[in-house]
């Protein structure tokens, strides 16, 4: 009887599991499609303003419903996706690269360059991203590029971390003594054998840190730090849009936020399926 549990609730695991990916994998599917196909099909200019048109609730016409100077809000949501994506795709790559040549060097040198290195990760860590972002956004002009610089040079720290550790387990297994006893410097071992070992975390890392840097961005441009008034972003759609949802038109704030939290929770069930495949043993345990 105790078996025929267990199995149950390993099938009934498995297909959750199995459901949650499918539906994450569609949705980013979709949002793809979206962000590459929709400004090319749509006939309508995202900066067009019609006043006769200001701020009607959704329609055949207009999916997302139109903001308060007539736009599209359809349009103005994709392309505001596509520079939220654009910053987090970029940020997060230039962020990983970072923190895992800090934390490769850290771990393969180990004595004090391990822990004059850590000490100033750990100094870092203590600011808030947001305050540290805010402080580097303000030397620069409001553009898509301060704030990619502001989000990279933020968003390192965690991955530094993981590949450190990741480094100080592998310095200890069979290949690494070989390769040493082979006569190996500690330079090749660290780029032939600790780097290409810990890319799948430090990528796993990267595709996590792609919906945070989306947020990121989003509260910059909320805060007037990030992207100019006029340019589609997310935060900036929603910051427009606060007004208008004190009037009662609550479509303006609903369809951008929508577009932050669901490629959120896409992403993050891919990343989780993928943490599965590298760990089986948290798999396996999942599944108890």
């Amino acid at each position: 009887m105790a078996d025929l549990v267990w199995k149950s609730r390993v099938r009934t695991g498995r297909s959750t599991r199995t459901l949650r990916v499918r539906t994450s994998a569609v949705l980013v599917a979709l949002i793809a499609l979206a962000v590459l196909m929709v400004p090319p099909l749509a006939q309508l200019d995202q900066q067009a303003v019609d006043l006769s048109m200001k701020l009607r609730p959704p329609s055949w016409a207009h999916p997302f419903g139109t903001d308060d100077v007539g736009r599209d809000l359809l349009l103005r949501c994709v392309y505001g996706l596509r520079v939220s994506l654009l910053v987090g795709l970029v940020a997060a790559l230039v962020a990983t690269v970072i923190g895992t040549a800090v934390g490769a060097a850290a771990g393969a040198l180990g004595g004090w360059t391990d822990r004059l290195v850590m000490r100033a990760v750990d100094t870092l860590s203590s600011i808030p991203h947001l305050l540290l972002g805010v402080f580097i956004v303000a030397m620069f002009r409001p553009g898509v590029w301060p704030v990619l610089v502001s989000v990279a040079l933020t968003h390192w720290l965690s991955t530094a971390r993981i590949v450190r550790a990741e480094v100080l387990s592998l310095r200890s297994r069979p290949f690494v003594d070989a390769a040493v006893s082979g006569g190996a410097s500690r330079l090749r071992v660290t780029v032939r054998h600790l780097v290409p070992a810990v890319l799948p975390q430090a990528g796993l890392a990267a595709v996590l840190m792609i919906p945070h840097a989306m947020w990121h961005e989003s509260a910059l441009s909320f805060l007037g730090l990030g992207l100019p008034a006029h340019q589609a972003s997310l935060g900036n759609l929603v910051q427009t849009a606060r007004g208008s949802l004190l009037a009662g038109d609550w479509w303006p704030t609903l369809f951008p936020g929508l577009l932050l939290i669901v490629p959120t929770l896409a992403i993050a069930g891919l990343a989780g399926a993928w943490r599965d495949r590298l760990n089986p043993r948290r798999r396996s345990e999942l599944t108890l």
